[in-house]
């Protein structure tokens, strides 16, 4: 066993003793061998019992790596200053003659931390930048900075006593989150291809199939308030998973 993974399963197990659980740890193997995320260096992230990497844990990914260069602009077309919504997108090149891997970032006061309330700009760059970044090293785990106002949720209810989280099994959750999912897809005219792949950023998974039944409750009830809320603002989230020819190095 490498140093870095002894010291990383030493610091989660002061940090998060009792959530561990042996697919965590399991996970925590993986993103130190191949990315070496340093839990200790703020890389990494354990909520609600699923690892998240941090924007600090990117960028320092990319500097190991010797990333060329990050591009960010803001995106006026979906941007609205006046309701405090806007939109990124950032393309991080790889090396010189990389054609650039482009992430899309959003944020409104509807999707962000009350914390960060009021700097939505900011927390708009940075998750485009985040995706990008994870794009262009291959990171299958979400960025805490994306999930926004859920993160609250995630720790305020970790000391909370629940029933052990039930696998899926490839079902989304059972018949009735299922039809409540497409329900929703057809209500609001959503793409379903893109949905999916929001779902398993949003559980922090490679696969939709390995999120937990809570998980992906949670997630249609995000997705029905978010559509909801502000279609266009969703829309645009979902777009930033659209595969693109920029997104080749």
């Amino acid at each position: 066993m490498n140093r870095l993974l002894r010291r990383n399963r030493r610091v989660a197990r002061s940090r998060w003793d009792g959530q561990l659980t042996r697919l965590a740890l399991q996970a925590l193997k993986t993103y130190t061998d191949e990315f070496q995320f340093s839990i200790a260096d703020g890389d990494l992230l354990l909520l609600d019992q699923g690892w998240y990497v941090t924007h600090t844990g990117l960028l320092r990914l990319a500097s190991r790596n010797r990333c060329f260069g990050i591009d960010v602009r803001p995106s006026a077309q979906f941007s609205d200053p006046s309701a405090s919504r806007w939109a990124f997108k950032a393309t991080v090149y790889k090396t010189p003659r990389c054609r650039g891997f482009v992430g899309y970032g959003d944020a409104d006061p509807s999707n962000v931390s009350l914390l960060v309330r009021g700097a939505e700009m900011r927390v708009a760059e940075t998750r485009a930048v985040n995706r990008a970044l994870r794009k262009a090293y291959g990171i299958g785990i979400c960025s805490a900075e994306e999930i926004g106002s859920f993160a609250e949720t995630a720790q305020s209810s970790r000391n909370s006593k629940k029933l052990p989280p039930q696998p899926t099994n490839g079902n989304y959750g059972g018949p009735k989150v299922r039809d409540r999912l497409c329900q929703i897809i057809r209500q609001h005219q959503l793409d379903p291809t893109l949905v999916k792949a929001y779902a398993t950023d949003f559980c922090g998974t490679k696969t939709l199939r390995e999120a937990t039944r809570e998980q992906v409750e949670n997630f249609v009830q995000h997705l029905a308030d978010w559509a909801e809320k502000d279609r266009s603002a969703l829309q645009c989230q979902l777009n930033s998973y659209m595969p693109t020819k920029e997104g080749a190095a």
